[in-house]
């Protein structure tokens, strides 16, 4: 479960430095060199990317695979201190 979070985490990375950058899903496929369904599929969390599809996203967003991967695990705290947060109150 926690791995399938992280996958649903990456994906909502990818999606937010698309978006930051005003990228539909055709110009990051364009600029990765991946396949635009392909892309919809990560940012949904539905796939495990590889790191080659790792280090392509990372150089279409111009920035190093470890970047993107701290991108992702910001998401993934502040994913926790939100579920922490609904614990408590309804706790």
């Amino acid at each position: 479960m926690l791995s399938q979070h992280f996958v649903q985490d990456f994906g909502m990375a990818v999606r937010q430095l698309r978006e930051v950058r005003n990228w539909s899903q055709e110009q990051l496929a364009g600029h990765s060199d991946l396949n635009r369904s392909y892309l919809g599929e990560i940012e949904r969390g539905q796939v495990t990317p590889s790191l080659i599809t790792l280090h392509k996203l990372a150089q279409a967003f111009q920035m190093s695979a470890t970047e993107l991967i701290v991108q992702t695990e910001r998401i993934s705290l502040l994913r926790e201190s939100q579920r922490l947060r609904l614990a408590a109150i309804a706790g």
